[in-house]
């Protein structure tokens, strides 16, 4: 049996979130008999399960994932690891028919992906590829390609913004050999990564050939269709503004964070903030003092209401960026309304 991480949590903990976890739940109609069954399975009083608690899975990790995007991962990470550790441990002990045990695998594997992810988001590298290489499992075992492809991805992305870019090339087309007959959105997303990838470790052409690839599937994707919650052109610009970024065009990177800024969806408040502030910091770079102070204070906007390592260590590169300039007016109104928002240990 495989260890789902009751390291990540203390047992008063788990009974706390894990009531906090069920209010989430019954926002789902129809679901307090499920969590009911979730709950005697948990007391041994089912030892069978079925695609309900299958589905029950499937949409708590929705739900989760919706927080994170929304508040960041230091308040849903402790969520999904009491529901493991709780719930989906039990599930994956209890009889199944093989179709049921299979899909069971798969929601596991994809909920410990995006457990893995939000400890990524703390600055818990070491807790995220504990749970990357159990996602990997499970999604083996399920034989699930999405999740396993999606996950091997998920390091890359941890390798690459550690600087790790070999590393992170390796994954990444691991990720990509994995999904021989992925469809148009899903090689966007791979291409994306492998092309940010390439271009770190100084493969200018890799790098060009990668993004040009991402973007014409991204073109085949949304002439289908555009599913909300993946993949989208606003990533897509992300890693256009990385690409050029890690090539030494600071303008264009500018310009491709900019887009991709404009065009993403707003529920995800945590990417704003993150992606705002990298954009602030390339503007000065380029010497661009008041444009900058302008887009870190629409991070401000939303820093607040974000609980994540990763948008805290854009704040405190913020500050530190900011000291030289303080006495342009602009920059001390921005440093000192900073002060009165970020925790003292962020401000140096």
């Amino acid at each position: 049996m495989i260890d789902l991480g009751r390291q990540d949590m203390d047992p008063s903990r788990r009974r706390v979130l894990g009531a906090g976890l069920f209010s989430v739940a019954l926002t789902i109609p129809g679901w307090p008999d499920v969590i009911g069954r979730a709950e005697a399975v948990q007391a041994g009083r089912i030892s069978r399960i079925g695609m309900n608690e299958v589905d029950m899975v499937i949409a708590m990790t929705e739900r989760v994932s919706d927080l994170d995007d929304q508040f960041g991962g230091r308040h849903a990470r402790p969520m999904a690891a009491s529901f493991m550790v709780n719930t989906v441990a039990a599930y994956l002990r209890a009889d199944a028919p093989e179709p049921v045990r299979q899909a069971m695998l798969s929601a596991a594997s994809d909920l410990l992906y995006l457990t893995g992810y939000m400890a990524v988001d703390e600055g818990l590298h070491g807790l995220a590829q504990r749970y990357y290489v159990k996602a990997l499992e499970l999604a083996g075992a399920a034989e699930d390609h999405l999740t396993y492809c999606t996950t091997l991805r998920g390091m890359s992305v941890q390798a690459v913004d550690l600087g790790h870019g070999a590393k992170a090339m390796q994954l990444a087309d691991a990720a990509a050999a994995a999904s021989p007959q992925a469809g148009p959105r899903m090689r966007a997303f791979l291409a994306g990564q492998q092309a940010h990838t390439a271009a770190q470790t100084g493969d200018r052409v890799g790098a060009m050939r990668y993004i040009r690839e991402a973007e014409a599937a991204m073109d085949r994707a949304e002439s289908r269709s555009a599913p909300f919650g993946s993949y989208d052109p606003s990533s897509l610009n992300y890693h256009i503004s990385q690409v050029r970024y890690e090539l030494g065009d600071v303008s264009g990177a500018v310009e491709a964070m900019q887009q991709s800024d404009r065009l993403r969806f707003g529920v995800y408040r945590r990417a704003r903030v993150r992606h705002r502030a990298t954009l602030a910091e390339r503007q000065l770079e380029i010497g661009h003092l008041e444009a900058a102070c302008a887009t870190w204070s629409q991070a401000l906007d939303d820093y607040p209401m974000v609980q994540s390592g990763r948008a805290d260590d854009r704040v405190r590169i913020m500050f530190g960026l900011l000291r030289p300039h303080l006495k342009n007016p602009t920059a001390r109104d921005l440093y000192d309304r900073a002060r009165g928002i970020a925790p003292p240990s962020l401000v140096g």
